[in-house]
């Protein structure tokens, strides 16, 4: 059966905005059914890609090709709601020309996204402003949807709604999103924009790694031939200069063309040097809340939004906390009431003596857009910064972030989303802490950024409070989640997000965002998780041996002291002995029944 007809497709496509083309020479097509991710590293070209096939820019070279009649659906990285008196206005302004007017259209797209079509956009809140940006999207009926980071800013039960939308729309569809979770389940082809060339997989996104790893291998593999091709004929070159060059013309241009292709091959981009300055660890306890409440105004003006009622928690070193819920819940404040940012209305916050806090805020309200990448390092603008306590030259500290150090003296509005994260992040792991708070520090990276930061905060020696939507993230990462409902429902729950899906009390489906030609799709099942989140597989791998070292620490610690002289010869090293042996024994209790608890529910999700 032949393919179907492509809806819209690049011939030939180039693009590039000054040094180096962001691609040359690029196919691609889209046809209906198509569901397809676009990935690739920040400022590979994905966003411009996407802005190309909407016809939103020009093509340096190449042809778009567009079938007659076609209604395309964008949704931009950062939507602009200026300009527009009511929410309504800005949805109904999407509209195509033949549906202009019908604004039942925008306001049956705002209906399931819980938006006012009434309300003023200007003072909408990211994750409001994104909603709007998908019901202006979706509002026109299309048959290809264009759509860059669609969940960035969106809260959990939005994102489920989306992809059941996007599981059952007919059209053709190409998302760019960092998000793992959300690509695995609404894919069913990939495209892999890398330095200037597009690879194309038919198949969604899970099994990406994996494919990624064997085309870079295939490449180390072509390059160590031709390099090995490069030195034979180097070689042959050499030996007998003058007459082989008059006899072989052919054979030197071939190898100056192999010269040509290696100045010019690209290799594989670098990766970000995230780590996180350590504080030392400080005592046990690092945060301990008991009975909490708190509630504020509402926006509109009448009654109040209530983050929590009665929410108690003991966190303790080395914790891994996972915060979710819906936007709008008060996920935030209940953070800055857990580190003593802002008092609760009832209740009590402790904090640990030495604790030393870092805070990533998701608005980035640390960063000055006019300040230069320099000065929000070192306000003075100098050339070095305090990274841990010893001094780095602030141009090697940003490069480990993949600043290019030309970019020093840049302004920060002149930085992509992405590129602030990183900045932000380099600013905040300067400064030593022995606890990490990441209020959606996943928004705007890359993959492979995100891969990094995983990495390092599984790393990392202190206590570590993430908020995030990420549930892919929540899952490799943290130890139990905090789930703030909404009316002040807060609870607690022992492992990742999939955990926290299969101990919560049930709740009504995410409702779908509607999509226009988009045909009712049947529900997907909700599948629990079949196995441990990484870092819980790798902690339940570590215990026992952690179990057998305390174990052994403690029968020698017990043998030393069943010696009735050690108090009389050396009475200080007798109570050292006594105070170790009381932490080893609580340590080895603590151990078993973390292995318990783990072994358990791996056994549970097993049978599930």
């Amino acid at each position: 059966m032949p393919p179907p007809p492509p809806l819209i497709a690049l011939r030939g496509a180039a693009l590039g905005f000054g040094g180096r083309p962001l691609f040359a020479g690029l196919d691609m097509a889209l046809a209906a059914g198509d569901r397809a991710c676009l990935v690739g590293r920040n400022g590979s070209g994905k966003s411009s890609l996407l802005m190309a096939l909407a016809g939103r820019i020009e093509l340096d070279a190449g042809d778009r090709f567009v079938q007659p009649g076609t209604r395309i659906g964008y949704l931009s990285q950062a939507a602009d709601l200026s300009g527009f008196d009511t929410v309504l206005d800005y949805v109904a302004a999407g509209l195509p020309p033949d549906q202009a007017g019908e604004t039942f259209r925008a306001e049956a797209a705002l209906a399931p996204l819980g938006l006012d079509p009434r309300r003023d956009p200007r003072p909408l809140s990211g994750g409001e402003a994104r909603r709007a940006a998908l019901a202006r999207a979706l509002a026109g009926d299309p048959e290809v949807l264009l759509l860059d980071e669609p969940t960035n800013h969106l809260d959990l039960p939005t994102i489920e709604g989306l992809e059941e939308t996007l599981a059952g729309f007919r059209g053709a569809l190409l998302t760019v999103s960092h998000d793992r979770a959300f690509l695995t389940r609404v894919s069913n082809r990939t495209l892999w924009l890398d330095r200037g060339r597009l690879l194309v997989r038919e198949h969604g996104f899970a099994g990406f790694d994996e494919w990624a790893e064997a085309v870079y291998a295939d490449e180390e593999r072509a390059e160590a031939r031709l390099d090995k091709r490069i030195a034979a004929e180097t070689h042959w070159l050499r030996e007998g200069l003058t007459a082989r060059r008059r006899r072989n013309q052919g054979r030197v241009r071939a190898l100056q063309q192999m010269r040509a292709e290696r100045r010019e091959r690209q290799g594989r981009q670098g990766t970000a040097k995230l780590d996180p300055a350590e504080a030392a660890a400080g005592g046990k306890l690092v945060i301990e809340a008991e009975d909490i409440a708190k509630s504020f105004p509402a926006g509109t003006g009448t009654g109040e939004t209530v983050v929590a009622r009665g929410f108690s928690t003991r966190i303790q070193r080395g914790d891994r906390i996972g915060v979710i819920g819906p936007n709008g819940a008060g996920k935030t404040t209940l953070v800055r009431m857990l580190i003593g940012d802002i008092p609760p209305d009832r209740g009590t916050v402790r904090l640990g003596a030495t604790i030393a806090p870092a805070y990533f805020d998701q608005r980035r309200a640390a960063l000055d857009p006019e300040e230069s990448l320099r000065r929000v390092l070192d306000p003075a603008g100098g050339e070095q910064v305090m990274v841990g306590g010893r001094p780095r030259h602030v141009a090697g500290y940003l490069r480990d972030f993949l600043f290019d150090p030309s970019r020093l003296d840049s302004p920060v509005k002149s930085l992509s989303g992405g590129e602030r994260n990183r900045l932000l992040l380099a600013r905040l792991f300067a400064r030593p802490s022995n606890l990490l708070v990441l209020d959606e520090p996943t928004n705007d990276l890359d993959m492979d950024t995100l891969d990094l930061l995983e990495d390092v905060l599984g790393d990392y020696g202190g206590t570590l409070i993430l908020v995030s939507h990420d549930r892919d993230f929540l899952d490799r990462l943290v130890t139990s989640v905090i789930a703030v409902e909404g009316g002040g429902d807060v609870a607690e729950y022992v492992g990742g997000y999939s955990d926290y899906v299969r101990q919560r009390p049930a709740r009504p489906a995410a409702a779908p965002v509607p999509a226009g030609r988009t045909k009712e799709a049947a529900p997907r099942p909700k599948t629990a998780p079949r196995k441990l989140g990484y870092k819980q597989q790798r902690e339940l791998e570590e215990l026992p041996s952690r179990i057998e070292a305390l174990t052994a620490e403690v029968a020698a610690l017990e043998a030393a002291l069943a010696d009735a002289a050690l108090y009389t010869r050396d009475p200080d090293r007798f109570a050292a002995k006594t105070d170790r042996l009381a932490a080893a024994q609580a340590d080895l209790t603590a151990a078993e029944e973390r292995w318990l608890e783990l072994a358990e529910l791996a056994e549970r999700l097993g049978s599930a």
